[in-house]
């Protein structure tokens, strides 16, 4: 598939999507379906097609155009495969590709982006400082460096960054409670610890996955947050503000049908087993591309 160069008008444009239509969600692995659930159980009678696009995971240390490129191959997928709205469940994505993705698009198809929940960590902070673990494209990207200037340093909050490449692929692989995987969260995240950090901002959608890990090695004395809800909240707030909110029941509807690219979604099956909850009904396949 070639990669848009966003820019508007559209080619081509499709129809604008009625409220049946689904919502788009696209992440670069699996880690976006934190946000997937987060929204089907906070829009309990919309459908959800989700692209993850694990041929290339992770988007954390590619260059930045690079980002772009597949972030747009990924949304003009999702546009063309008639959703209504599409969600970059991807922080890093999100840090290089809103806007140029916006103009490309117009109103008749809204995005919706991620950015590391900064805020209400620094608002609830009792040590003044909490920490951010993210990939290293995000701590690049202008998003979270706008949080930082216009909420933790008026506050005098310190943010202690995390970075880390090896997280996404033990989540991608199922593996969040080996002793690897927990032997490198407590070499990461030990020194915000020492440091009085009491939050611990999750600003990689993989990273909800930790969790159990993360409370397994430091039980209370980190908070964790991270953007589920609130871009839940969001969506809704978009689909309503466009009309494009679905509310009747539907029977017998897959909620989240997942689509992968670069490899057979059947391995996959198990690990999606244990992180999607066992209320919502799922699907998978291969993309095709």
């Amino acid at each position: 598939m070639t990669a848009i160069h966003p820019r508007y008008p559209l080619n081509n444009p499709m129809r604008k999507a009625t409220a049946e239509a689904p919502i788009g969600i696209f992440d670069s692995g699996i880690g976006g379906l934190s946000i997937a659930q987060e929204i089907a159980h906070y829009l309990p009678h919309e459908h959800i097609v989700y692209y993850a696009d694990t041929a290339h995971v992770p988007y954390g240390p590619r260059e930045d155009q690079d980002i772009r490129e597949l972030t747009a191959q990924a949304i003009e997928w999702l546009y063309r495969k008639g959703c209504k709205a599409a969600v970059v469940a991807c922080n890093t994505a999100s840090a290089f590709s809103l806007d140029s993705l916006r103009a490309h698009y117009g109103e008749n198809f809204p995005i919706i982006g991620l950015v590391p929940a900064l805020k209400p960590a620094v608002l609830q902070s009792q040590t003044k400082t909490v920490a951010v673990l993210a990939t290293p494209a995000t701590f690049r990207g202008q998003l979270i460096q706008d949080v930082i200037e216009r909420f933790a340093k008026p506050a005098q909050v310190k943010v202690i960054p995390i970075t880390s490449l090896e997280l996404v692929p033990f989540v991608e692989a199922g593996a969040q409670m080996s002793a690897a995987c927990l032997q490198t969260l407590q070499e990461i995240l030990q020194p915000a610890v020492d440091q009085g950090a009491d939050f611990l901002v999750l600003g990689c959608t993989h990273y909800p996955f930790l969790k159990t890990a993360i409370w397994h090695i430091f039980g209370h004395k980190l908070t964790l947050i991270d953007s589920g809800v609130a871009v839940a909240r969001q969506t809704a707030r978009i689909l309503i503000k466009n009309e494009l909110l679905f509310e009747q029941v539907r029977k017998d509807m897959v909620r989240i049908e997942c689509y992968v690219s670069g490899q057979n979604a059947t391995c996959l099956t198990p690990i999606l087993t244990r992180l999607i909850s066992a209320d919502l009904t799922w699907t998978i396949r291969n993309l095709g591309i």
